[in-house]
C-alpha cells in the first residue's frame, strides 16, 4: 500500500514539474515577443525621424543653392550701363550744389557718374568772389586759364550721351570745365549742359562749351538752383526725349 502511495505522489510531483516548465516557458516566449515588438517599435520611430530630419535640412537648404547664386550674378551682369549707348553724367562741384543735381540725373537716367576734382582744391578763400585777388576771380578774369584736373581721366567708349554740369562763377562756367572738353573727343556724342546758380541763368556757358570742345553735338543747357527737386529734373529729363 505505501508502495502506491509513492508511485501516486511520484506521478503527480512529475505533473506537477511539467506544469511549471510550461508555464515558464511560456512566460519566456512572452517575455521575448514583448522585447521583440518593442524594438521593432522603436526601428521604426528611429527610422521616421530620420526621415522628417532629412526632410527639415532639405528644405533649409534650398535658398542657399548654387541655382540660386548664379540666377543673382546673372542679373547683376545684364545691368551693365554701357549696352545699347550708355549715359554718363559729368559734372564739377566746388560747395556740393551741383554734385546734388548731378547725382539726382544720374539717378533718374541709370547713368554712370565721374567727378572733375580740380588738382588744387578750392577753399573759401578762392571761392570769395567779392575778393579781386581770390584765385576763381582771377581765374575767370582769363578767359585762357586752364585749372589742372587732379581726378584720374576717365574712358569716354560706349557712351553716347553725356551730361555736364558745373556752377556759374562770374556769369560764365569755371575754367577747370574748359580744361575737361579740350581734352576729350565728343564726336558721336550728345553733350546735354546743366548748371546751378543763386540767380545767374546758363547764359553763353554752354556755348562756350561747345566751342572750346569742338566736337560732339550740344544741346540747350539748363539751369537749376540750389536743392532743385527730382520732379523738377524729372520733368526737364521728359522734355529732352
Amino acid at each position: 500500500m505505501k508502495k502506491v502511495t509513492l508511485i501516486f505522489a511520484a506521478i503527480l510531483l512529475t505533473l506537477g514539474l511539467t506544469a511549471c516548465g510550461n508555464n515558464e516557458g511560456q512566460a519566456t516566449n512572452d517575455a521575448t515577443q514583448a522585447i521583440q515588438t518593442e524594438s521593432s517599435q522603436e526601428t521604426e520611430n528611429a527610422n521616421n525621424t530620420e526621415e522628417v530630419v532629412n526632410q527639415t535640412k532639405g528644405d533649409d537648404a534650398v535658398p542657399g543653392t548654387s541655382e540660386e547664386v548664379t540666377e543673382d550674378t546673372s542679373i547683376e551682369d545684364s545691368e551693365s550701363p554701357n549696352e545699347d549707348g550708355g549715359v554718363l553724367v559729368v559734372y564739377f562741384s566746388a560747395t556740393g550744389t551741383t554734385k546734388d543735381v548731378a547725382e539726382k540725373i544720374a539717378s533718374l537716367t541709370g547713368a554712370d557718374i565721374y567727378e572733375i576734382k580740380a588738382a588744387q582744391e578750392y577753399t573759401d578763400a578762392d571761392l570769395n568772389w567779392n575778393d579781386s585777388d581770390s584765385r576763381s576771380t582771377k581765374e575767370q578774369n582769363d578767359s585762357s586759364a586752364r585749372p589742372e584736373i587732379g581726378s584720374d581721366s576717365v574712358s569716354l567708349d560706349g557712351y553716347t550721351t553725356i551730361y555736364i554740369g558745373y556752377p556759374i562763377w562770374w556769369g560764365e562756367e569755371p575754367r577747370i570745365m574748359d580744361t575737361f572738353v579740350e581734352t576729350y573727343n565728343f564726336d558721336g556724342k550728345t553733350m546735354i549742359p546743366f548748371c546751378t546758380s543763386g540767380s545767374s541763368g546758363i547764359g553763353r556757358s554752354g556755348q562756350n562749351l561747345a566751342d572750346n570742345a569742338g566736337s560732339g553735338t550740344w544741346l540747350e543747357g539748363k539751369r537749376f538752383g540750389a536743392g532743385a527737386s527730382e520732379d523738377e529734373i524729372r520733368s526737364w529729363l521728359e522734355g529732352l526725349q
